[in-house]
């Protein structure tokens, strides 16, 4: 195991202000308790399942008036933790509390919402498959995460991590600065130590991003590999569920239940300490992806790659071929570069279109049952929803632009949409991360392929290889940037390697806890800031 941490007594490590200290639990320090740690507290009798997650119920109390990373709690997530008090544990995460992300549906007294008023009177007919997993794993659904509204997918520009239900989700380790992308409120909640682990939802970058600047591990599978049935979704070509842990092993439990993967194909075999990276093998690319990287950010990551380097792997610099097509030279994320028959967006507004309209109509109850509806009742809701340009200018500038779009699209998988998937796809796969991935062995002279690919990428140019090809992505964090920000090193490969990566991903966090002890804990600056929109982080 890569987690070398053992139970601990006594105040908590937490460099946060004296108000939102954590308190012990019956005398043990678990703010960064992993799920190992809570279930030997279990085992040992310090606490039950119930009184943890009052504990963290608690947490949600204090913090959330600051974070706004909660939209809503469970009510029945004591009374469930009650019923599991006297049972054995049945899998990691029996007994474990977890956030899932507001639009992922729950049958339960919460809502499921994508953080819109539109669906605040809902009610799904059944939970998501991946809830009805963690249930059956005797994880308790502790409550619902905050997110971008509709996950990203409504405006043009917005304030990241804003919903009209739940409030501007915040960055814990600076207030005042973004917590990046959709997934928000589910890895704030996680870093900041209201729960031990979390669902997201990934299109693109939704996962990965989040992770990334608020210091935790992020897993994005490859498409296919978690069941999407009751998941609010944007495109069924690239949309994915994805968890959130303080450790590497933490996510890789929680995606072996939501994958229903157990035994000698569970991704927790795979789980590594850094001895493994003696003779391995990693790419990085160059070219308006590792070059862009801010100067701070690259010291931390460069100091992990030479730790790498250190402890026996060989790392070596390649690029895509199809960078100059896919990538603008500043290096940022656009997912409507290029012309319609070559742009992601193409893609994704199409299938928005289909894919949530038919979500929408199979809802037990609910107020709108279209893409149309949702733009009307937006307007409708001008003050709330800010569907008029000028109406939100903190949060929507452009109102609702890409809901217009997605509702003029007419879900038509025309030519030019056919263009745009088949173009996207090659470009990222043959002439993106697969042929990144190709390179010829110095030992054989024969073809082989990198044990994964390796970013520093805030400006998500490589999660964005990823999600069009639809290939996973794993992300650990190494330090923080000049500004005291979380800096993450993401590692990548092709569909079904999601078990190589944790093998890689945790084999270098070993590595570099061993050096640095953990990862970098929420410092909470600018406490109370309530500014919109929320700042930027810096590239």
């Amino acid at each position: 195991m890569s987690n070398p941490r053992r139970l601990r007594r006594g105040p908590p490590p937490c460099p946060a202000p004296t108000e939102i200290q954590p308190r012990p639990l019956n005398g043990f320090d678990v703010y960064e308790a992993t799920l190992g740690d809570i279930q030997d507290h279990y085992s040992q009798k310090h606490f039950t399942p119930e009184e943890y997650v009052s504990w963290c119920l608690e947490r949600i109390r204090v913090l959330n008036p600051y974070l706004e990373a909660i939209i809503e709690t469970n009510p029945d997530a004591v009374s469930i933790a009650k019923e599991l008090r006297d049972k054995p544990a049945q899998s990691p995460l029996y007994g474990i509390p977890i956030l899932i992300k507001d639009n992922i549906a729950v049958a339960d007294k919460t809502h499921t919402t994508a953080g819109s008023l539109a669906l605040k009177s809902s009610r799904p007919a059944r939970d998501a498959h991946v809830v009805k997993l963690l249930r059956e794993a005797g994880a308790i659904p502790l409550g619902r995460a905050n997110m971008s509204e509709w996950a990203s997918m409504r405006s043009k520009t917005h304030s990241a991590g804003y919903s009209p239900r739940g409030g501007q989700t915040r960055n814990p380790y600076d207030l005042a600065k973004s917590p990046f992308s959709s997934s928000s409120g589910s890895a704030v909640a996680v870093s900041a130590g209201i729960a031990p682990v979390a669902l997201g939802t990934e299109t693109d970058t939704s996962v990965i991003g989040p992770a990334g600047v608020n210091g935790v591990v992020g897993i994005k599978p490859g498409i296919g590999v978690t069941n999407q049935d009751g998941v609010v979704p944007i495109s069924g070509k690239m949309d994915v569920v994805g968890c959130f842990g303080r450790t590497v092993a933490d996510a890789a439990a929680v995606l072996d239940v939501i994958t229903e993967q157990s035994g000698e194909s569970s991704y927790s075999r795979c789980i590594s300490s850094s001895e493994v990276l003696k003779g391995s093998k990693f790419g990085i690319p160059t070219k308006r992806c590792w070059e862009m990287v801010e100067e701070s950010c690259k010291a931390v990551a460069e100091s992990v790659v030479q730790a790498m380097k250190e402890a026996g792997a060989e790392v070596f610099e390649v690029d895509f071929p199809s960078i100059d097509e896919r990538v603008d030279e500043s290096g940022s994320w656009d997912w409507e570069r290029g012309p319609p028959q070559k742009s992601e967006w193409t893609v994704a507004k199409v299938d928005a279109y289909n894919d949530m309209t038919a979500y929408l109509q199979g809802l037990k109850k609910s107020e709108v049952r279209t893409v149309e509806d949702v733009v009307e009742f937006n307007k409708r809701h001008d003050e709330s929803e800010g569907a008029k340009p000028g109406t939100m200018p903190n949060t929507y500038p452009g109102g609702q632009d890409n809901l217009i779009e997605i509702a003029e699209s007419k879900g038509v998988e025309g030519e030019t949409y056919r263009s745009a998937l088949e173009h996207i796809r090659k470009q990222t796969r043959e002439n993106g991360i697969d042929a990144a991935l190709s390179h010829t062995s110095t030992d054989n002279g024969k073809k082989a392929e990198f044990d994964a690919l390796l970013f520093c990428d805030r400006k998500g140019i490589g999660q964005q290889y990823a999600a069009q090809a639809g290939y996973p992505v794993i992300c650990i964090p190494i330090g923080v940037d000049k500004n005291g920000i979380p800096v993450s090193l993401s590692f990548q490969h092709k569909v079904q390697r999601e078990s190589d990566l944790v093998k890689w991903a945790s084999a270098v966090e070993d590595l570099w806890n061993q050096r640095t002890g953990w990862r970098p804990l929420p410092t909470f600056r600018n406490l109370g800031a309530k500014n919109m929109p929320i700042g930027r982080i810096e590239d």
